[in-house]
């Protein structure tokens, strides 16, 4: 396998996880696909930053909040540095890493993203997209988000996606390439597989048993759904979605 292939880089964009980040990284650091970790503290109000660091992860932080997309976006920037870094030490290796998504707040389960990995290195996949269990704890929302990002997709790709909104992926350089610049805000797995798609190329949902923390009930959950379906919708429709045109 070529050096451009061994390497993941996982990518966590979070805010306010300093009570889960540690146990996230230290999970992700663990696995034998991974090469670094780089964690995005996207303008958190408690002590993320530090203890990522500690644990060991590469951080870079945000001085507000400027929503996952813009994270996601800091983090690949700083794997490019590091890439670039790697290839200065040692200018034989093409250093181009496949990317792993991954949200903070996965703790201990973390370990279990590795099967993304799989079918992108292998070459069977060009992204792959976590399915997840039934949580512990139940959500607040009554799936008019989910609804609206899988017939999205289905209407602008034929792809019908399991769990359209899921965060945690792992993309091969040519997805990334596929995929960026990222929709904004929380359009921006919605986006991502509307993209890898129409650029030819192979999306698979992979199950991986991860445990989250969920939105709740009261009135934060309802806005940050609210800012979801509003950035899902802008992205479907930036990409061509008509939904108030029949077909």
């Amino acid at each position: 396998m070529s050096a451009v292939a061994a390497r993941v880089a996982a990518v966590v964009p979070c805010k306010d996880e300093a009570d889960r980040i540690a146990a996230t990284v230290a999970a992700l650091a663990a696995l034998p696909q991974v090469a670094t970790v780089v964690v995005v503290d996207d303008g958190s109000s408690d002590d993320t930053a530090r203890v990522a660091r500690e644990a060991g992860a590469d951080v870079v932080s945000h001085s507000r909040n400027r929503g996952k997309a813009a994270a996601l976006e800091t983090g690949i920037s700083r794997v490019r540095v590091l890439e670039r870094e790697a290839a200065e030490r040692d200018p034989g290796e093409a250093w181009r890493s496949a990317l792993l998504f991954v949200d903070g707040d996965l703790q201990e389960t973390a370990a279990n993203v590795g099967v993304l990995t799989d079918a992108v290195l292998s070459g069977a996949a060009d992204m792959t997209i976590a399915t997840l269990p039934a949580q512990i704890t139940q959500g607040g929302g009554r799936g008019l988000v989910v609804t609206l990002s899988r017939r999205g997709i289905e209407r602008l790709t034929g792809f019908r996606a399991v769990q359209p909104l899921s965060g945690m992926r792992c993309l091969s350089p040519r997805a990334l390439d596929a995929a960026v610049p990222l929709a904004r805000g929380w359009g921006v797995e919605t986006a991502l597989t509307v993209d890898v798609l129409r650029a030819g190329l192979t999306v698979l949902e992979v199950p991986c048993d991860l445990q989250h923390r969920v939105s709740g009930r009261d009135w934060r959950g309802q806005v940050h759904r609210a800012e979801q379906y509003r950035d899902v919708w802008l992205a479907l429709v930036r990409r061509g979605w008509r939904p108030w045109q029949r077909s």
